[in-house]
């Protein structure tokens, strides 16, 4: 039988499954892993020897030195991994991935006659471990359990897969056409090129030495057209990270970069030192016939040395990627961090959002002071500098909403509670800005008008400012390091606060019957203090999400922890005694004086 359209759709469909088997067998050890791949590849990036180790792990489990390198530039993109520390994984990546090829080696091989050792064989145990895998996956009712089903069921799929691949492609055998077309691939370049170009389309290097591997088994590839192909497959991997550093930030690309050149200098290097041993000395197997197993060691030979070679030189690729990636003028966007490559590990997404909302904390503390600040004689504020605050936090808003509803794969309780804590929060951190914005238009329309507070009602403002400033202090170091201690400071001082604006609206209208002050001031007066008030309710809300969440609440009832949980304690009393000396006696020493 020769080699006709039924055996290229046997080809293809054997690539199908054997790419669908790699996938699936990943994303089940990947799953089955939880989290701990990420979190442990974005701490131990200490250095490079580390990295290196860690990126060869991390790919060994996923199989896929692409998904890897995907994912580092993911941490890159975020802020969480720096170009220098990406170097050693993309590395390590480089020496995982030649674990597919090595397990493929295994498949195939004539039948022994003894019926028990050739159901050992990969090729017929693959059919049995996906029965197992379909049993398990049929019976299973934890997600943990089914990953198992995932990870026994894509691993035969694969070596079925490659099975197919090989029965379809044996009549190539006979075709002198075949090892014609693999004697003009002999030339180095054109190989590169093959190689380089099947592997950027189907975007898997694995794959594509899996493709050539059952090439192989024809007989008819030799290692003259093997090698330049096997170089150009590493060439070609290169696609994926440069798709998904699109539109990233600057390190994000270069990253990629890094990626490109340890690939591409090293094919060359290589090229030339094995091209210029075999026409000097000569190497006696150049002509023979390749097999499973020599492609599958070449791929490791190249990607280990390349690797040892390119160790004491990391610092020339980050160079090299920098500077094919020039800086940017521009400033770029703290949002960034919500990395779209995230949403399938929750852990990893509610990180990353939980360090924007942080961001917003920050903004609004800013923003607070540009308005607050030049109540008491400062320098007007920035105007644009204020505006540009405030459109970050109500775009953060949104963009941060967005990004929580779009997690996927979240059954952790304690994700779930995260996501609903981190809701709350940046409602309330944008509703701070907004309070700020209102005492920056008011004070800018006081001074506008020329008007002035008096004396006592500058000190009282002053005060209370002091109060508000040290609560969202309190309030946004609480929420950026999840301190518990210090957002349970943040209730009391609330509190003073709230006792402070009922003093501050009863002391104002005692100036007004003394005509001390006109109605219009005291508009002002009264709106500021409200909403400095305002201000302080909604960090007394952060706090106690966060206080709420460490505790393990079932939900986040603000009023039903201040009136039951806290208020009770002698801890509040200690503190509510505390703010009420530092701030109150303020407000009565101003009192005494008139």
């Amino acid at each position: 039988m020769g080699f006709d359209v039924l055996s290229i759709v046997q080809m293809i469909g054997g690539l199908a499954l054997f790419i669908y088997g790699m996938t699936t067998m990943g994303k089940g050890l990947e799953r089955a892993a939880g989290s701990k791949l990420e979190k442990t590849l974005e701490k131990m990036t200490g250095n490079v020897v580390t990295a290196l180790l860690m990126g060869m792990v991390v790919t060994m489990v996923i199989q896929s030195s692409s998904a890897t390198t995907v994912m580092v530039v993911g941490f890159v993109n975020a802020g969480i991994m720096t170009l220098k520390q990406s170097v050693g994984v993309i590395l390590g990546a480089n020496i995982g991935t030649t674990i597919t090829a090595q397990i493929l080696r295994l498949s195939g091989g004539e039948g022994s006659g003894n019926l028990f050792m050739d159901l050992l064989k990969p090729k017929n145990l693959a059919y049995i471990i996906v029965l197992v895998g379909v049993i398990i996956m049929m019976i299973a009712k934890k997600r943990r359990t089914r990953d198992i089903a995932d990870i026994f069921t894509g691993f035969g799929i694969l070596f079925i897969g490659m099975s197919v691949m090989e029965g379809a492609v044996a009549p190539l055998a006979d075709l002198p056409q075949f090892a014609d077309l693999f004697a003009a691939i002999s030339n180095p370049v054109l190989g590169v090129l093959v190689g380089a170009g099947v592997t950027a389309i189907i975007q898997s290097s694995s794959a594509s030495v899996g493709i050539l591997q059952a090439l192989s088994t024809t007989g008819a590839i030799t290692y003259s057209a093997a090698i330049p192909i096997i170089l150009g497959q590493n060439i070609g991997t290169c696609i994926t990270a440069f798709l998904s550093s699109v539109g990233g930030s600057k390190n994000a690309r270069r990253t990629a970069m890094v990626h490109f050149y340890f690939n591409l200098i090293g094919s060359i290097l290589f090229l030339i030192g094995i091209y210029a041993i075999q026409y000097t000395v000569g190497f006696s197997f150049w002509d023979n016939a390749i097999d499973k197993g020599g492609i599958a060691n070449f791929h490791t030979l190249f990607n280990l040395t390349c690797t040892v070679l390119f160790l004491p030189f990391t610092g020339l690729l980050v160079k090299l990627a920098t500077a094919s990636v020039p800086a940017e003028e521009t400033q770029e966007d703290p949002l960034a961090k919500l990395e779209p490559r995230f949403l399938t590990t929750p852990s990893l997404a509610l990180d990353q959002a939980q360090r924007c909302i942080a961001d917003m904390g920050d903004t609004a503390k800013q923003n607070f002071h540009l308005a607050t600040d030049p109540l008491f004689g400062s320098a007007a504020a920035n105007e644009e500098i204020f505006h540009e605050h405030e459109a970050f936090l109500d775009r953060a808003e949104v963009e941060i909403g967005r990004y929580l509803t779009t997690i996927h794969n979240i059954r952790s309780v304690d994700q779930r509670r995260q996501m609903a804590e981190m809701m709350h929060s940046l409602s309330d951190f944008e509703k701070i800005g907004d309070y700020a914005q209102n005492i920056f238009e008011r004070a800018d329309e006081f001074r506008e008008a020329g008007l002035s507070f008096s004396p006592s009602a500058m000190q009282e403002l002053r005060t209370m400012c002091e109060a508000v400033a040290e609560v969202l202090d309190m309030t946004v170091d609480g929420y950026d390091n999840q301190a518990v201690s210090t957002a349970r400071m943040v209730e009391p001082l609330e509190e003073v606060v709230d006792t402070m604006k009922e003093r501050l609206k009863s002391r104002h209208i005692e100036r007004l019957g003394r005509n001390e002050c006109t109605m219009q001031t005291g508009i002002h007066f009264l709106d500021i203090v409200h909403d400095l008030e305002k201000i302080s309710d909604h960090c007394s809300n952060i706090a106690i999400y966060t206080i709420q969440l460490a505790e393990g609440a079932a939900e986040f009832d603000t009023h039903a922890y201040v009136k039951q949980a806290y208020k009770e304690t002698p801890q509040f009393a200690e503190k509510l005694k505390f703010y009420q000396d530092k701030y109150l006696t303020k407000i009565d020493e101003v009192e005494a004086m008139e």
